[in-house]
């Protein structure tokens, strides 16, 4: 391997052949090798486009390797160096599968799979000798662009692939392309008239073609990530996802945008406390709908595109009854949550209608309000100790609430993004040592002190507010809304939805979490100054374009397409669907075939000029017959026409005489058609 590296470290003959290849990219190649190495070159540049998406999560080494492999081809092609024999190839093969191997424990799955084959494409760039070789990497990469939608779907994954199938099939082009080359642009009209021919029937395939619930074939365990809310919250948890700009989902609302606080989006809700974490509580009827009363008059009904986050819930403005036509078969648990039957492995778009004046769990017993009293003993003694002495100044449930939001708002507890961390007394530590957190430290705190005062309580998890995107009007919540509060069960009222952290900084309500990150320093960027307002518009309209792309193409489910028969006035049925489809796509080849093989008559742009330059001496009253040539027909017009018009005439006929009857006809220049064509259009013949 050695030997082969040395032998193509010749800096002289590399700059020559860059300086070749760089003038043989446009205009055609008479040598054959010559053709090969840009061929070469061309197919290396798609490669790379086909593999860069996955060096996002591909192991370093894996992607470091796959980078020399590239390299080194690219050294060879600009060298003219030898590519290795095929028994240099086996020990690399066999140290690629071994390294895969060690890193995942097998080859097979999403992420030991992609791993190996793309380290075999960079494998096989090494013994691309022959058209087959060539062959075999163009429809190679053709799969590995599969393999990028098991990661992402966006739309910059979607403009790379388009831009590396291009420039596939420009490859494709050219290597076909055995007796005579063409020039760059003669080739790129190719591709994009075969392009433009497969854009309708793409489109017909992508509306019409029978859409599943599921994916179109089975995968592994690892291929679906998780990201947001856990099932769980312990310290630092819900602090990670407040620094991140990620978006959890998208609303589009019916009316207007209710006020700010209201804007809590429900999600997990945690009862269950070892003294450090909390967890979500066993309900003793999982199946069981919770008591609930709603006020018909505070109904907000909503559009929610949310992303794939792994898990079964669904998320909707408190509280939120189940969408009753969404194929998620969505139901609402004992503790008022929204659950889909299965993970969210994919995006998902429902409507969903909340309410945000509701009475929520009226008819608890005290055997069914006993989960929400749990505490760890040995755990917390000074919160105790603080709690007893609140509750002997408060002897019913409401006012107990009202106590220890008091002693929030008046002991000096400060909102932070970099709260200290705690041992193992953490809420006293918080409490009566550091008070400084978030808002998972206050609603842990609350909740504690609750419990300690014999007040049912809970932790929900969720977001709280969200950003109105001016471009689309839809409203965006991300990661960094990531909100837990807390929930406290008073008689005649039922559960109680209590926030301490807007007693503390009534900023993180009113404003979002982002604003308060900035007025408290914690922020990288202030995008809301001045200096910065066209990067706040760059990020607010690629925003909108990639909703629109999730709205139209990624969330265009079986549901929509029987929403699309209904409007035409069929019937919404598989067979229907069916018919439809193969009936547009054998009109669209039909329509294909004529436009393919209908008969052209070959143009001669020479010929089409001289007849225009004859139509307009024509209607001068200057006849000319097919026989004569140019240089008798500027004998003849010499008394026929005025000196301007006959010095006009002239050089048009003797451009016409050099492109037609001399060796430069082979090749007519496109500057010299260009100027012969703006000569005859300003040509206005004029009698003498």
């Amino acid at each position: 391997m050695a030997t082969f590296l040395l032998s193509t470290l010749q800096p002289r003959r590399l700059w020559a052949s860059l300086r070749d290849t760089g003038s043989g990219l446009v205009q055609p190649q008479l040598s054959s090798a010559a053709r090969e190495r840009r061929d070469t070159l061309v197919l290396l540049v798609a490669v790379a486009l086909v593999a860069a998406p996955h060096f996002n999560h591909l192991p370093w080494w894996a992607a470091a390797l796959f980078a020399l492999l590239w390299l080194w081809r690219v050294w060879l092609a600009l060298s003219r160096g030898r590519l290795p024999g095929r028994l240099a190839m086996l020990p690399l093969l066999a140290a690629a599968a071994g390294a895969v191997w060690a890193q995942h424990g097998t080859l097979l799955g999403r992420e030991a799979g992609v791993t190996f084959l793309l380290l075999l494409t960079g494998l096989k760039l090494l013994e691309m000798r022959a058209r087959r070789d060539v062959f075999v990497v163009i429809f190679l990469c053709f799969f590995v662009l599969l393999t990028q939608y098991l990661y992402s779907q966006a739309l910059p994954v979607a403009a790379l692939t388009l831009l590396a199938v291009l420039l596939l099939f420009f490859a494709l082009v050219s290597v076909n392309l055995v007796e005579a080359d063409l020039p760059a642009a003669r080739k790129a009209r190719l591709v994009g008239r075969v392009f433009l021919q497969a854009v309708p029937l793409a489109a017909a395939m992508f509306v019409l073609f029978p859409r599943l619930s599921g994916p179109l074939w089975g995968l592994p365990s690892d291929a679906y990530s998780r990201t947001g809310l856990s099932d769980a919250m312990s310290p630092g948890s819900i602090n990670r996802l407040l620094r991140s700009n990620e978006i959890a989902f998208r609303v589009q609302f019916t009316g207007a945008i209710p006020p700010a606080d209201l804007l809590y989006w429900r999600g997990p809700v945690l009862g269950r406390y070892d003294g450090r974490s909390w967890f979500a509580a066993r309900p003793r009827d999982p199946v069981a709908a919770p008591d609930l009363r709603l006020d018909t008059s505070s109904v907000v009904e909503q559009i929610i595109t949310l992303e794939p986050h792994a898990r079964d819930w669904l998320f909707a403005l408190e509280v939120a009854l189940p969408p009753g036509d969404s194929p998620l078969a969505a139901r609402i648990g004992a503790d008022a949550q929204l659950l889909a039957r299965g993970p969210i492995t994919e995006r998902v778009r429902y409507r969903v209608q909340s309410y945000t004046r509701y009475a929520l769990g009226l008819t608890e017993t005290p055997a069914t309000l006993a989960d929400w009293l749990q505490l760890p003993a040995g755990f917390n003694p000074r919160t105790l100790a603080l709690a007893a002495r609140l509750r002997a100044g408060a002897t019913d449930p409401a006012t107990r609430v009202a106590a220890v939001l008091d002693f929030f708002r008046r002991e000096g507890f400060r909102y932070t993004l970099q709260p200290p961390l705690l041992g193992r007394d953490a809420i006293d530590e918080f409490l009566f040592d550091t008070r400084l957190g978030f808002c998972e430290h206050y609603a842990a705190a609350f909740v504690v002190l609750m419990r300690a005062m014999e007040v049912p309580a809970r932790v929900v998890t969720g977001y709280q507010g969200g950003e109105i995107n001016p471009v689309d009007g839809f409203f965006t919540v991300r990661q960094s809304d990531a909100h837990a509060w807390a929930e406290a069960w008073l008689p005649g009222r039922g559960w109680v939805r209590v926030d301490p952290t807007a007693v503390v900084a009534p900023v993180r309500i009113e404003r979002g979490a982002p604003q308060t990150a900035r007025e408290i320093g914690a922020a990288p960027l202030r995008l809301d100054h001045r200096s910065v307002d066209w990067l706040r518009w760059l990020r607010f309209n690629w925003e909108a374009l990639e909703n629109a792309w999730n709205q139209w193409v990624l969330s265009y489910s079986a549901q929509r397409q029987y929403e699309l028969l209904r409007r035409l006035g069929l019937t919404p049925d598989w067979p229907t669907l069916g018919v439809l489809f193969g009936a547009a796509v054998l009109a669209l080849l039909a329509a294909l075939a004529v436009v393919s093989l209908r008969h052209r008559r070959p143009r001669d742009a020479l010929a089409d000029l001289f007849d225009r330059f004859r139509a307009r001496l024509a209607a001068a009253g200057v006849a000319v017959p097919d026989s004569e040539g140019p240089r008798a027909l500027a004998r003849r017009l010499e008394p026929l026409l005025a000196p301007a018009a006959l010095s006009q005439a002239r050089e048009i006929l003797q451009a016409f005489e050099r492109w037609r009857y001399s060796r430069d006809s082979e090749r007519v220049p496109r500057q010299a058609l260009r100027r012969l064509r703006r000569a005859v259009a300003r040509f206005r013949p004029r009698a003498a």
